[in-house]
């Protein structure tokens, strides 16, 4: 098979910092072949995407010792066009990658820079529009468009280019489940169709495995730990030890009793075979619903854009010491919500905060009640530094200084930042930036935390860390309130879950019993766990394995 990737005990080291962040990567990767790479946040996973397209050392620069070769041909000898004919990067945050004014243009981008003429242009826009699905979108702004719809143009805007390399970097990170599924749907098909060599970065192990892979990659402090079948890794105890999240059906059968080792193809749930294994017999679990107070009652909730009603009509209570998801589909309506939450828009509609109108709150005012952390850590940063950016809020309030590095510190602590705490922004990784924006919100300790997609790009570790500190606020009496697209945090975090579908809430009620209401799953773009599939291949009750899972997680309230 033909070498299209080839690193030779290769290191890298950022000039920013003193020790390397890559350290005698060993790796070759072959043409047609489709890998996974995965590793906790700050691994050197996101360093190793950036040297295979040419960012490192383009845009950051650094030192690097050992070899690495595109093509065959020594890669840092390359500039960083000649390394864009060869790989095509899909970013994480696809609106960070839009250059057009509509469709049409972004896709058009690529082919300007190759001076193409304009009648190929037009043939190759259509060619890949049509194959992808987006003929009708090419007159709107891609800015416009919904999660997996920009997902889509940002892969057609690398493809257009025919590069033989194809790299996406968190593909899944700001998708619905269902959106998700579709793109690693799509990602699949193209790989086989163009037979390009795929390249896929992403936390999310048990999605991208929902088709098949070649090979795993797994980088932990900038070394390989694990190079090969998905298989191998999954029947071994890496994934535990790197603080990366197993397959969920998986940490079902260890709740079962099962051995992983023992099982065979546990790379895909169909290839399961429990044929000649003992079905347990699972006690129906009974949950105590507990009696809470209302602390924000919201009727007749109106939000408009112009004359596009987002909201057209909607009734919301959110009650004292609950931990709340909001779920539902991209575009549904769930950041807008947050937002009037927030009082961030204009709205129609009566809010009451303990019986207490507070519809005449300013933003400050409805700040100090409600902390929202958004989805996008770049539109929350504006400091320079990591102390600093969770300190200002303190500041702004006129907190004395030295009540501030106490506070600032046992936050920073809490979130996984503090070895961090006197570095620049710019040097973390998305996620890393994920975690600031979350610190600079707790420090305030407002009487609900409003999170946006909290664990989007986070390893297991750190997820457990932060969605344990959130629980450990909960016990004292915080409200929780989460959007996310997550659903295993839905079922391991959440007391109740709020679906919305157009505006309009579908479905109240707990996590457990949502995943098994099929009309609802489909409606909000969502998608039953792989417990649910899991059941029906054991022959057991879906909710009742749902629950012996949660209990076994210790996190069913």
């Amino acid at each position: 098979m033909k070498k299209v990737i080839e690193f030779k005990n290769f290191s890298f080291k950022y000039n920013a910092q003193t020790d390397a962040t890559l350290h005698g990567i060993d790796l070759t990767i072959y043409e047609g072949e489709k890998v996974l790479i995965i590793g906790p946040s700050g691994s050197g996973k996101s360093t190793l995407g950036q040297v295979l397209n040419g960012i490192i050392p383009a845009i950051h620069k650094g030192t690097h010792t050992g070899d690495f070769e595109l093509m065959g041909i020594p890669a840092f000898d390359q500039s960083i066009y000649q390394k864009s004919l060869m790989v095509s990067t899909v970013l994480q945050d696809t609106d960070g990658q839009f250059i057009g004014l509509s469709v049409a243009e972004d896709l058009a981008f690529a082919l300007e820079n190759d001076m193409e003429t304009l009648a190929t242009m037009k043939e190759r826009v259509h060619d890949w529009a049509e194959r992808l699905d987006l003929k009708e979108l090419l007159d709107h702004r891609p800015q416009d468009l919904s999660g997996g719809q920009k997902q889509r143009v940002s892969l057609a805007g690398v493809l257009i280019d025919e590069s033989p390399i194809l790299l996406f970097d968190e593909p899944l990170a700001n998708l619905d489940p269902k959106s998700g599924q579709d793109t690693i749907d799509l990602i699949d098909r193209i790989h086989n169709e163009e037979g390009t060599t795929t390249i896929i970065i992403e936390h999310r192990l048990e999605d991208v495995l929902y088709r098949q892979v070649d090979r795993i990659v797994l980088i932990n402090g900038g070394r390989l730990v694990f190079n090969g079948h998905p298989d191998q890794l999954l029947q071994s105890d890496l994934l535990q030890e790197n603080g990366i999240r197993e397959p969920l059906y998986l940490a079902t059968l260890r709740a079962l009793g099962y051995q992983l080792a023992d099982i065979s193809h546990p790379s895909s749930l169909e290839k399961i075979d429990l044929i000649d294994r003992a079905i347990p017999d699972l006690p129906h679990i009974e949950r105590a619903q507990k009696d809470r107070n209302p602390l924000l009652e919201i009727s007749q909730l109106q939000v408009a854009y112009g004359d596009h009603q987002v909201i057209p009509d909607m009734d919301l209570t959110i009650y004292q010491g609950e931990r709340l998801a909001i779920v539902g589909k991209n575009g549904a309506g769930k950041s807008t919500l947050a937002k009037a939450l927030c009082g961030f828009l204009p709205v129609q509609g009566q809010f009451l905060w303990q019986g207490q109108s507070i519809a005449d709150d300013s933003v400050k005012e409805r700040a100090q009640r409600i902390g929202y952390v958004l989805q996008n850590p770049n539109q929350m940063i504006s400091q320079t530094m990591i102390f600093d950016e969770v300190a200002l809020g303190l500041r702004l309030r006129g907190v004395a200084e030295d009540q501030i590095q106490g506070k600032v510190e046992s936050v920073l602590e809490v979130c996984g930042l503090y070895p961090f705490r006197k570095w620049p922004i710019s040097a973390l990784s998305y996620g890393q930036k994920k975690r600031v924006t979350v610190a600079s919100i707790l420090v305030l300790e407002p009487d609900i935390i409003l999170l946006d997609e909290p664990t989007a790009g986070q390893d297991q570790r750190h997820y457990r860390e932060m969605m344990d500190f959130l629980n450990q606020l909960n016990a004292q009496g915080q409200t929780i309130v989460m959007i996310t697209h997550d659903m295993q945090l839905m079922l391991d975090y959440c007391d109740r879950a709020l679906v919305v579908v157009d505006g309009q809430i579908v479905y109240q009620g707990h996590p457990a019993e949502l995943l098994v209401k099929r009309p609802v799953i489909e409606q909000a773009n969502l998608k039953e766990t792989s417990i649910f599939h899991l059941a029906e291949k054991m022959g057991l009750d879906p909710l009742d394995l749902t629950n012996l899972y949660m209990k076994t997680e210790r996190r069913e309230t």
